[in-house]
């Protein structure tokens, strides 16, 4: 686990996160004129993380500086009337190849994704997008990813295939060599009537036969039985990823968007959040997200983005 913060006693995700010697990833940054969204994408540069292009209305980006004594000097800032044209122009960033990654600010996700999803001018690949968080906690002895909350909201299982790829590439980029992915419903048992258990036979099923790589899956786990080696012995669960899951695979967007913000916000853990499966990572964080947070969001973006890069130099 990631050492704690002195602060808050809360581990330190950005610390875990944050790659060796990475460059900064030069990163489009949507209408940052809120306090919030313009201090973290300013406190990841100051972290060496990103290197920002700011788009949006000047007069309220650089009024929003003001409020946060924030020094613009030096900072790329791309001026444009309105949301709406910051979310074109940062995608257009990216197909110009003048940005690897795109960051939400204070715009609504739906304004945002509505242009990287444009099937003639965004962002898709062969892939799905999904949303992954990565959290760490007090109460577990390693990262956590969680996947779907933030992008699919009732997946069926083609779906449900790309959402467990792109965790596990995450779980890869992050320095998990084989993750053990564990695929949740309410019961270890294979039943007829709760369908994500019969999605998640499928999954483990479709890992054999290399649909799915580089992961250990197995499913249908409950969620005492993928993080609790006691809950698997008072079971009897015989499985090589109950109690030691890396990556919780959750049926719909509801179970895993309140999954991890119950972590978040009860159990004392730290968390980012990114869009993975478009042509570059996107960090979709939201309004209530703390400027740590969106740190954390922006050390995975470039996380991940450096290993896609050393991946495909590979092929």
């Amino acid at each position: 686990m990631a050492e704690a913060s002195e602060a808050t006693g809360e581990p330190d995700l950005t610390t875990r996160l944050q790659g060796p010697d990475l460059a900064p990833l030069r990163t489009a940054v949507a209408h940052p004129v809120s306090a919030g969204s313009l201090k973290g994408a300013l406190d990841a540069r100051d972290a060496g993380l990103i290197e920002p292009v700011l788009v949006g209305p000047q007069q309220k980006i650089e009024a929003a500086a003001a409020g946060i004594g924030a020094d613009l000097s030096g900072v790329a800032l791309i001026d444009v009337p309105h949301s709406h044209a910051a979310a074109a122009e940062a995608v257009a960033l990216v197909r110009a190849g003048e940005a690897g990654a795109i960051m939400k600010g204070s715009l609504h996700t739906n304004e945002l994704m509505a242009e990287i999803v444009d099937g003639a001018t965004g962002l898709r690949t062969d892939r799905r997008m999904s949303h992954v968080f990565v959290l760490l906690t007090p109460a577990y002895p390693r990262a956590l990813i969680i996947s779907d909350g933030g992008i699919n909201i009732a997946p069926d299982l083609t779906t449900k295939r790309w959402i467990t790829q792109n965790a596990i590439d995450v779980a890869r980029a992050i320095g998990v060599e084989l993750p053990k992915v564990a695929i949740l419903s309410a019961t270890e048992e294979v039943d007829p009537n709760i369908p994500s258990t019969i999605d998640a036979a499928a999954l483990c099923k479709m890992a054999e036969r290399g649909q799915i790589t580089g992961g250990l899956l197995d499913g249908p786990l409950a969620f005492d039985g993928a993080v609790s080696p006691e809950a698997v012995a008072a079971k009897g669960t015989v499985s090589p990823v109950a109690g030691q899951a890396d990556v919780l695979i959750v049926p719909n967007l509801e179970a895993g968007n309140m999954l991890a913000k119950q972590l978040d916000y009860l159990a004392g853990a730290s968390a980012a959040g990114i869009v993975v499966g478009a042509k570059v990572p996107v960090v979709l964080t939201s309004r209530a997200d703390t400027p740590a947070e969106r740190v954390a969001s922006c050390a995975l973006a470039a996380r991940l983005a450096h290993w896609q890069a050393a991946q495909a130099a590979q092929t």
